[in-house]
């Protein structure tokens, strides 16, 4: 729904082009109504635009993209690296538990992520050409939608386009008489009064007449 409903009359099939001068008159007449800040300001017709809320996490990332900062953090992947083994204990010493104990839960989680990354790529494999082909049938016809939504659009416009530019043009002899008619019908009252100014003039000049005979 548009902000303002507005109807504007025109007739571009029947009326004339406008001419350079018109079109320079009809912008100052233009310029003379928007303010100095038209081009700074909003139009108060439209609505505040609704505040942004985001995300700690998606603030600090907008942050650090308008600051330029480089991306640190993320996932850290070295966890799932396969760790190196603790170094051995010398002769005599007793082996540290809690090193080994560290190096095998890092293999442990090494080994799971490589399994479940194996597995995907797997069904990946399997699966993924048939949802690949599934998910561009589906834009297919999202798309096809779209464009037949769109032709429906223009010739619906194009059509009362037509039905305009016929009704104008099935007009235009009797708005070319109206106009003469009209233009005559001005010219006539132009010319009545100027003769009636003409008539005023000789009467004023026969009273001046008159009067400076009876002076005498």
């Amino acid at each position: 729904m548009p902000l303002i409903n507005e109807s504007h009359d025109s007739l571009p099939y029947v009326d004339a082009e406008p001419s350079a001068a018109a079109y320079q008159r009809a912008q100052q007449l233009i310029n003379a109504e928007l303010s100095s800040e038209h081009t700074s300001t909003i139009h108060p017709s439209i609505p505040p635009a609704l505040e942004s809320k985001f995300s700690p996490l998606i603030q600090h990332e907008l942050e650090r993209k308008a600051t330029g900062a480089p991306l640190t953090g993320g996932i850290d992947l070295t966890r799932y690296e396969a760790p190196e083994p603790p170094v051995r204990a010398a002769a005599g010493e007793s082996p540290k538990l809690d090193e080994w104990r560290q190096a095998l839960q890092s293999a442990y989680k090494s080994s799971s992520h490589l399994s479940k990354r194996h597995e995907n790529l797997t069904l990946l494999d399997e699966n993924g050409k048939n949802a690949w082909l599934i998910g561009n049938s589906q834009l297919e016809y999202i798309l096809g939608g779209l464009e037949k939504e769109l032709a429906e659009t223009k010739e619906s416009s194009e059509k009362v386009n037509k039905q305009r530019k016929l009704a104008q043009e099935a007009r235009y002899g009797e708005l070319s008489s109206l106009e003469e008619t009209w233009k005559r019908g001005v010219g006539a009252i132009l010319d009545v009064e100027l003769a009636s100014e003409g008539i005023r003039q000789q009467i004023l000049e026969h009273r001046r007449q008159a009067a400076q005979q009876q002076s005498r």
